[in-house]
């Protein structure tokens, strides 16, 4: 196999599950259904705590932003997963395989961040009660949510950029995307030094993230099993649990794919597994906030009463 050469308009050949023929007619189904419910839950999310005066809080400040994020991430891939399964177009230029590459890494690594921000937030609200509304300013709400998106597009930016500098070969990526591991494995030299440059940037934006929420919810499961009251400790548990959840879904299997060694990264495993944060994880955000919690329920319920009664 030759040199992959950029400058002459070459095309990528997504090879998606086309291994498996028998499976994508219905994994097309089972991606559209999910999509579909995915686009109407996050957007559902955020339109609630845009009219709903009791969700005008923190909490649900970077709620919105986590769900806008899931509509972004996930629309990053789906579209393309959804037409390579129809068999219709497999190719992706070089140019579209970038940017897929570098607004996926950015959205992903923006929400790796902002799940460190709400559990500052959650923090805040278990541990300094009587201080939550000073500490969680409005003004520091929205420089923690710019300070999110800008970390992530400046890591976004660091690796898209190491992985442009690498001389590929060949044209077959053996994925339903633009995914870093399975670029790697198009390279023509070895890339030992810029894996390492790109293992401590991941380093950063995923362990490091992932070891302060864990911190964050010792002192905060230190702090609950001080309250007295049952429904105290319910209700902080309750709010506590539906976001460590989402963090033990979301970093177990971008941890599993993106800190593996490329040599012992299997292609075929990790379709499968960026199936699960690309489809399954953006769907179960909005289910495990709204399902799990009274206020958000209270004002879905409060929003469908008025347009049953309107209309």
């Amino acid at each position: 196999m030759g040199s992959f050469n950029t400058s002459s308009g070459e095309s990528f050949i997504l090879v998606g599950f086309s291994d498996w023929p028998q499976l994508e007619i219905l994994l097309f189904v089972f991606i559209l259904i999910f999509y579909s419910l995915t686009l109407l839950g996050n957007t559902t999310i955020i339109i609630l705590s845009r009219i709903d005066l009791r969700l005008h809080t923190p909490m649900y400040f970077f709620l919105s932003h986590l769900s806008f994020l899931d509509l972004c991430f996930t629309t990053s891939t789906v579209p393309q997963l959804l037409i390579n399964l129809q068999g219709l177009d497999r190719t992706i230029s070089y140019g579209g395989c970038v940017a897929q590459l570098f607004i996926y890494l950015a959205l992903g690594s923006t929400e790796c961040v902002l799940l460190v921000v709400m559990a500052i937030d959650r923090y805040a609200a278990v541990c300094r009660p009587l201080h939550y509304t000073t500490i969680m300013h409005p003004l520091l709400c929205q420089a923690l949510a710019i300070t999110s998106w800008v970390g992530g597009f400046m890591n976004s930016l660091i690796q898209t950029g190491l992985m442009m500098a690498i001389p590929l070969c060949g044209h077959r990526l053996n994925h339903f995307f633009c995914e870093m591991p399975v670029f790697l494995k198009l390279a023509c030299e070895d890339t030992g030094g810029t894996e390492a440059k790109m293992f401590v940037a991941r380093v950063i934006i995923l362990v490091v993230p992932a070891a302060l929420i864990l911190v964050s919810y010792v002192y905060i499961a230190k702090a609950v099993l001080k309250v007295k009251s049952m429904a105290g400790r319910r209700k902080a548990f309750g709010t506590c649990g539906s976001h460590l959840l989402v963090v033990f879904l979301f970093y177990g299997s971008a941890i599993y794919t993106y800190l593996q060694p490329i040599h012992s990264y299997s292609e075929k495993e990790g379709k499968f597994v960026a199936l699960f944060y690309t489809i399954v994880t953006p769907i179960l955000n909005p289910l495990i906030y709204t399902l799990r919690n009274k206020d958000v329920k209270g004002a879905l319920w409060k929003v469908l009463r008025r347009s049953r009664d309107s209309g």
